[in-house]
């Protein structure tokens, strides 16, 4: 199971304004940490935690960040008009379109994502693949 993801910024204050645009609406709770940012799933008291943590920091080695070609980070939404409306809200908070959303021939026929880059070039996914909700063929 995977813990946490981290990504690379050089802006924190900008990438914040691009990550909470929409990670709370996913469920996220931004937590602060020597001038790091930490995203973390609520967990209800005697339960443990289903999701990983989503990180965004200044490289330790002090060098710039830089994202990596092929390397996304993916988040689940609950349906098609949450990955519309997130998709839009973080382009306006300062992210970069790399693809509107909608369905993909590539994936199966509920799969719906649109896909970002965040103000530092990570590239990030919003996606469903809510099975109760009309898919790409229907």
């Amino acid at each position: 199971m995977i813990a946490y993801v981290t990504v690379g910024v050089d802006d924190i204050a900008l990438a914040e304004r691009f990550y909470s645009a929409f990670l709370p609406a996913l469920g996220y709770e931004l937590e602060e940490y020597q001038g790091d940012l930490s995203y973390i799933p609520p967990v209800q008291p005697g339960q443990s935690s289903v999701s990983p943590d989503f990180y965004v920091k200044a490289p330790f080695d002090g060098r710039p960040a830089g994202a990596g070609n092929g390397t996304m980070v993916a988040f689940e939404a609950r349906n098609q008009s949450q990955v519309r409306d997130l998709h839009a809200a973080a382009l306006a908070a300062g992210g970069n379109d790399e693809g509107q959303p909608g369905f993909r021939a590539s994936y199966g026929p509920n799969f719906y994502v649109g896909y970002l880059r965040d103000p530092q070039g990570n590239k990030i996914a919003l996606f469903s693949s809510n099975p109760d909700e009309p898919g790409r063929d229907g």
